[in-house]
């Protein structure tokens, strides 16, 4: 299958922390890097101010469209410059943009500054592969505001002799670059941005399938890429999920191993396989025996480290019986998963009686909308239908993600605290519609489908 983006990657890394000149701003954030190991209550922040006016001493002044130089460590990226344009106090775009700053590894907050003295703004920021961190935020004409969300922000290194194996694809995806990127869409008007380094945050591991994953470009979208624009700012979301996962690889592929030398007591991790675990075959194998064992050693994992586990249940494919009903295609796999949280004690998420219930609300046609379903030529270079029944757009995956916040919400976990206050309830049974859908597009694309099914 021919793979089609529409703006060019180039994975490039240099030697950033070791040769980064000492005059660069950045390099504040390369001597916090050093000092983690030793106290991790060290925070560094950095300031970068857009216009022609210095605000502050502090921070470092942006005055031009600065394409991302490497070297430099900071600037607009992917041809997205030319959208910029600048004036005394702020920068403003009204196509998509990206603002990309490179950073060591680790768990960031960011603090924006947003708004005109001239016109209203709305904005939608996401961050690395598409996660979702601001949506669609009117900002009065002459009101700024300041908004804060943080970022998880990862290498492949595990230590000097062990790194995360990355599948091909994904090592020219955002996740797992030597930097930071912010994308901005909308109608958006940025003063400040603020990035500093926190060592105190909850975080939320996921571990997972192409259903969980951040899925780097349109029209593909998974449920941890949604979920973090519903946590507090004392949570982060680091998601280690890649297409195609099974339990074993994850765990042959280092993921676990990297996983576990980041997670600390009060974090969680949050495990959802099946869809891929179902295609091993052999003696071994299978629901009751590899499986489950997997998920024991998992959850098991977490709890050693003081870390909390959760278990979710696969999504449910979209295929419908005849009369309506869903039908049922992951075996006994979900049976499985259930019976190791219950002889564990382990909290569960049922995301497969949940999507179930969501897609019979919706019905076999206007289920179709949740999923990468899309006639020739609605994307750039593509000439075939994408007709997909297992991955979802970026409104399907919202509505996983709602599911997935009414399970933590049911559970006795401190996590459902951290949800924001305005975060509505929600009823798979009684779901929404696409037709109140209206978060804009990245402006990358490939319509090649994920690996997994």
């Amino acid at each position: 299958m021919v793979k089609i983006r529409t703006l060019l990657l180039c994975l490039c890394i240099p030697a950033f922390l070791l040769a980064m000149p000492e005059n660069n701003p950045l390099k504040d954030l390369r001597k916090v890097s050093k000092l983690n190991a030793v106290n991790t209550n060290d925070t560094k922040s950095l300031l970068f101010q857009f216009g022609s006016l210095l605000r502050s001493s502090k921070g470092t002044r942006i005055n031009n469209a600065l394409i991302y130089d490497s070297n430099r460590g900071y600037g607009f990226d992917f041809n997205s410059a030319s959208n910029v344009k600048m004036n005394s106090t702020s920068f403003f775009i009204s196509k998509p943009t990206y603002f990309s700053i490179k950073v060591p590894e680790g768990n960031y907050q960011i603090e924006v500054v947003m708004g005109s003295i001239d016109k209203p703004s709305n904005i939608t920021i996401k961050a690395e592969s598409r996660r979702l961190m601001i949506n669609q935020l009117s900002v009065i004409k002459g009101k700024p505001i300041t908004t804060t969300f943080n970022v998880n922000v990862r290498t492949p290194k595990i230590n000097d002799n062990l790194n995360v194996t990355l599948k091909d694809r994904e090592k020219d995806i955002l996740d797992w670059d030597d930097k930071m990127t912010l994308e901005f869409l909308g109608e958006v008007t940025v003063q400040s941005i603020k990035i500093t380094l926190k060592n105190n945050l909850t975080v939320v591991y996921l571990a997972g399938d192409s259903t969980v994953t951040d899925q780097d470009v349109e029209p593909w979208a998974s449920w941890g890429q949604f979920i973090t624009n519903y946590f507090d700012d004392s949570v982060v979301v680091a998601n280690y999920a890649y297409s195609g996962a099974a339990l074993s690889s994850f765990k042959a592929g280092n993921r676990l191993k990297k996983t576990l030398s980041q997670i600390k007591k009060g974090d969680y991790l949050f495990v959802e396989f099946g869809h891929n675990d179902e295609k091993i075959k052999g003696a071994g194998n299978g629901p009751w025996e590899s499986y489950s064992a997997l998920l024991t050693e998992f959850v098991q994992s977490a709890r050693d480290k003081g870390a909390i586990a959760v278990l979710v249940t696969p999504t449910q494919r979209r295929f419908f019986n005849e009369d309506g009903t869903l039908k049922e295609t992951h075996g006994e796999f979900p049976d499985a998963m259930r019976t190791v949280a219950q002889k564990n004690n382990i909290a569960l998420i049922d995301i497969t009686k949940m999507t179930t219930e969501l897609y019979e609300a919706w019905g076999d046609e206007t289920s179709r909308k949740a999923f990468v379903q899309y006639p020739a030529h609605t994307f750039p270079g593509q000439e075939k239908a994408l007709d997909d029944n297992t991955h979802f757009n970026s409104f399907g995956a919202n509505e996983i993600a709602l599911c997935i916040l009414k399970g933590i919400r049911e559970l006795d976990i401190p996590l459902k605290k951290q949800i924001k206050k305005e975060t509505a309830n929600y009823a798979p049974k009684q779901p929404n519609f696409i037709s109140s859908w209206t978060l804009p597009m990245s402006d990358r694309f490939e319509i090649t489908k994920p690996d997994g099914n």
